[in-house]
Order: structure tokens, then C-alpha cells, then sequence
């Protein structure tokens, strides 16, 4: 019965992992009612991202220590046709299909290729393993048919990663690189809203994200410098956003993660949205799974970051949920290697 536990420090690490997430998670809840109360808000758009991010992360948990080959596989094809299938994108500036938003097609297309490449390295077949690279070889394809420019250098990168992450043996040195280019990406995404960058650099940047979104942006900032700690409300960006009242199409949002918590629920959001990405990758780092299985799955989950800077991925369900659904398949045990073997991989976590 011991072995099936794992040694006791190694399986206390990871129940302090979980309580942290669980914590961390109704921590986003309970601040997002709380906000809502303080300002008339709508906190239904935060609730459900919540609830989508913990029934992933558990669906993940569990079919990931059942069928650890066989879940990721079967993610990465489900979120390929929900990627293919989405209705096209609507004229205008914002875009309110489900999956219309090229965000968004983006970051379930790196998901995917994460997916596929964590099943790639969870089979000890030589030809499964060849074929399942080759998925996510045909997701970057994928990505270039359906015109999605991020998602071919999401998926590109996240596939490349996986391929070197063999080579790592410390995995913490990797994720902590992961999450060091997450921070230089919101610096120059903080350096554009504050138009701080040479003016050629700039200019560039602001043709490629468009200057309707940096002026979303700059509203959001404004909000969150009125009401700094609770926000303005869960839900009331739209209404109070200069340049969504000046837009025929809209869809109320910042078109930015970290800014939709800063101007809706303060600094505290904002905080708590970052706990949560660090919780991620602090639980890759403490998982029972082989490094390059951490890796591959830290890598989509930070392609999913940058694209949540500078866009409204996370305001749909099908891409929180598939990035609970990644990181729970990335942190599961198969039952049959857990009794087997115990902890083999403790020493390449450090």
C-alpha cells in the first residue's frame, strides 16, 4: 500500500499543490461575488471560467491516470475539430462568435499541439509515439490552413519545445524560463499601452495589434486607475469603455486578461489571476509525470498566457477549460505506473 501512495513527502507535496489550487480558485470566485456586490457587477463570465478551469483540471486527473496515452490523444483531435469547425469571424473590431475570435483558435490550436505531443511522450512505442508527433506536426498544418498566423507559431513553438524538452534534466530551470518569457512579454505589452517604445518598433506593433485594441487597453488601464482595488465591477468594462461606446460591433471585453481584471476587480484580480498561472506551473514542477511531459504541457499553458495578454482567450469556455483539462493530464499518475514504480522521477523535478 505504500508504494501505491508514493514516498510521504514526495505525496504531501502534492496535496499541498491541490489545496493550493483549490484555494487559489474559489479565492477567484468569492473576490469576483465580492466585487460584484461592491459595484453592480456581473460576475456569471468570471464564475463559469472558474468552474470550466477546475472540471478540466479534474476531467484531466482523472481520465490522465486511467488512460494516459489515450486522454491526451484524445483532447488534442477534439480541440483540432472544435478549432476547425468554429464558425468564421464576424466583420468588425471585436468578434463574438464562439470560437471566432482568431485568439482564441489560436490558443485551443496550441492546447491541441500540446495534447498531442504530452500522449506522444506518455507511450513507450516507438511507432505510436512517431504517429502522435505527427498529429501535432498536422496541427501546426492545420493552423496555417484555417489562417491563424498565432496559432502556427503557437503550436511551432510548443511542438519544438516538447521535441528539446528531453533533453532537460531539471525541470524547474525550464519552467522557470517558461514563466520569465511570460514576463518579458508583459513588459513590451505594458511598453505598447504606454507608448514607450522607439517609434518605429511602435509602430509596427500597434499595425499588428491594431490601434482600436491599444485604445481598449488604455481604457482599461484609465478604469483601473479609478478604482484601483475593488474595480469598476465584474462585467461593466462595456459600459464605461470611451471607445466600446464608439464602436458599431463590440463585445464589451479588453480584449486582455490582465487588464479585464485590473479595471473590472482591481489590483486583487489582477493578483489572483497570476497566482493562478503560478500555481499551474508550480504543479508541473511537483508532478509525478516525466519531464518532458511537464514541459510540453507548461509550454502550451504559457503560449495560452501570452495569447490571454493581448487578447480575450480565456473568455471562452472550450480554451479555460482545455487548459485545465492540459495541465490535469500533465499532473496525473497512471494507476498501473504509481503502484509499479512509486515516484521514479523525484530527483528531475528538482
Amino acid at each position: 500500500m505504500a508504494a501505491a501512495g508514493g514516498p510521504p513527502g514526495v505525496r504531501e507535496r502534492r496535496n499541498v499543490s491541490d489545496a493550493a489550487g483549490v484555494a487559489l480558485l474559489a479565492a477567484c470566485a468569492v473576490w469576483s461575488l465580492f466585487a460584484a456586490a461592491s459595484r453592480q457587477g456581473r460576475p456569471e463570465g468570471v464564475l463559469l471560467a472558474v468552474l470550466a478551469v477546475a472540471a478540466g483540471y479534474a476531467c484531466g486527473r482523472i481520465t490522465g491516470a486511467l488512460l494516459p496515452v489515450a486522454a491526451p490523444c484524445a483532447a488534442a483531435l477534439a480541440g483540432l475539430v472544435f478549432a476547425a469547425t468554429a464558425p468564421p469571424a464576424t466583420p468588425g473590431p471585436d468578434l463574438a462568435s464562439p470560437l471566432g475570435d482568431a485568439g482564441a483558435t489560436a490558443a485551443l490550436l496550441a492546447l491541441s499541439t500540446g495534447a498531442a505531443c504530452t500522449a506522444a511522450w506518455a507511450t513507450e512505442q516507438p511507432a505510436l509515439r512517431l504517429a502522435l508527433r505527427s498529429l501535432a506536426a498536422g496541427i501546426v498544418v492545420s493552423a496555417a490552413v484555417l489562417g491563424s498566423t498565432a496559432g502556427v507559431v503557437a503550436c511551432a513553438g510548443v511542438l519544438l519545445y516538447s521535441l528539446a524538452a528531453d533533453r532537460m534534466r531539471r525541470r524547474g530551470l525550464g519552467l522557470a524560463g517558461l514563466g520569465a518569457a511570460t514576463v518579458l512579454v508583459a513588459g513590451l505589452f505594458f511598453a505598447v499601452i504606454e507608448d514607450v517604445l522607439p517609434d518605429g518598433l511602435a509602430a509596427s506593433l500597434e499595425g499588428q495589434l491594431t490601434q482600436h485594441r491599444v485604445l481598449l487597453w488604455r481604457d482599461a488601464l484609465d478604469l483601473a486607475g479609478r478604482e484601483p482595488v475593488l474595480g469598476v465591477g465584474p462585467g461593466r468594462f462595456g459600459e464605461l469603455s470611451p471607445t466600446v461606446a464608439q464602436t458599431l460591433v463590440a463585445d464589451g471585453r479588453p480584449h486582455s486578461a490582465p487588464l479585464q481584471q485590473a479595471a473590472e476587480q482591481g489590483v486583487v484580480g489582477v493578483i489572483l489571476l497570476a497566482a493562478v498561472f503560478c500555481w499551474l506551473l508550480y504543479a508541473l514542477w511537483r508532478s509525478p509525470r516525466a519531464t518532458p511531459v511537464a514541459l510540453t504541457a507548461g509550454a502550451a499553458l504559457t503560449a495560452l498566457a501570452v495569447m490571454a495578454l493581448v487578447g480575450n482567450a480565456l473568455s471562452f469556455t472550450t480554451v479555460t477549460a482545455g487548459g485545465g483539462l492540459l495541465a490535469g493530464l500533465a499532473t496525473s499518475r497512471s494507476w498501473g505506473d504509481e503502484i509499479a514504480h512509486g515516484f521514479p522521477d523525484t530527483q528531475e523535478r528538482s
